[in-house]
């Protein structure tokens, strides 16, 4: 297959680039930076600086949307606002149009989106039926994948990736969970009651690729590990697998003070299960949250 990819040099997108690669798909990357995804992605793959110019997606045969500002790189400002918004909406609502445009258009789309389309669901179950909570990460969510299923139709299916914490050796999210731990005071935040929804990198390419090759898939489906876990079990397990103490909690009016409104995603949470990916039958390789961190964290780093 002939693979178009956004987002191919980020945390998911660069392993992913390399999966596709090996399974002999052919693969080309929207980038914004053409120097600097060559360097990373290698020679195999096509570079494309942007769909401006594009009028449809003839000739492609997938593609897999991952494209997106980091959600807490920075506070939440009305600007930051707009920019997480901007950087997932504009090019989503593009490339379903261009799939719309096209005459023989690409047989899915795979997009991304996040556990936070649920809001903060508290003790909460949650599963792929559930509306969602009305607060920001739902709005930027539900948005983002509406634009998504406009692509939708007889010719082309839709999935939508709602996905949790990615614990991967390469950065992301567990990188900045890491750093009190290396200082020596790591712990629980806040309560430590909230629940984490995580999932090993290992199955997020590999619930992709399921995606990618099951025809009779679509919809939304939470990319999640089966057992979930609260933040202060999320601590223990980190601090055990980077040989460090899990003792110092956080007040949570500490971490309100320092991340303002976006301290939710720290503060919050959901118990998020993959029903979908499991019912169709899907099986996780990583089900127990102390052996996927010890996969991932080097502990003498």
């Amino acid at each position: 297959m002939h693979i178009l990819l956004t987002g191919g040099t980020g945390l998911i997108g660069q392993p992913l680039v390399a999966r596709l690669l090996q399974a002999g798909h052919e693969v080309s990357v929207v980038t914004r930076d053409v120097a600097g995804a060559r360097k990373k992605l290698g020679e195999k793959v096509r570079l494309w600086s942007g769909l401006e110019k594009q009028r449809d997606l003839n000739g492609i045969d997938a593609v897999i949307n991952l494209a997106g500002e980091p959600i807490a790189a920075k506070r939440w400002s009305e600007t930051q606002k707009q920019l997480l918004c901007r950087s997932r909406w504009q090019i989503t609502e593009r490339l379903a149009a261009l799939i719309s445009a096209s005459s023989s258009p690409p047989a899915v789309l795979i997009s991304g989106s996040a556990t936070g389309f649920y809001g903060n669901t508290g003790e909460l179950v949650v599963t792929e039926d559930d509306p969602g909570h009305d607060e920001f990460t739902h709005r930027l969510c539900d948005t983002w994948e509406k634009l998504a299923m406009l692509a939708a139709s007889e010719r082309t299916r839709v999935c939508l990736l709602r996905t949790g914490v990615v614990l991967s050796r390469s950065g992301g999210a567990l990188e900045k969970m890491k750093l009190p731990f290396k200082m020596g005071v790591g712990g629980p935040l806040g309560s430590g009651k909230q629940f984490l929804p995580w999932i090993h990198i290992d199955d997020m390419l590999n619930g992709i690729l399921w995606l990618l090759e099951h025809p009779t898939l679509s919809g939304p489906f939470n990319l999640v590990a089966p057992y979930a876990v609260r933040n202060q079990q999320f601590a223990a397990a980190l601090g055990e697998a980077m040989h460090r103490p899990a003792i110092v909690r956080t007040p949570a009016s500490a971490i309100r003070l320092l991340m303002g409104e976006s301290a939710v995603l720290v503060l919050g949470g959901q118990h998020v299960l993959p029903q979908r990916l499991e019912a169709s039958g899907f099986r996780f390789r990583w089900y127990e949250l102390d052996e996927a961190l010890a996969d991932v964290i080097d502990s003498k780093r």
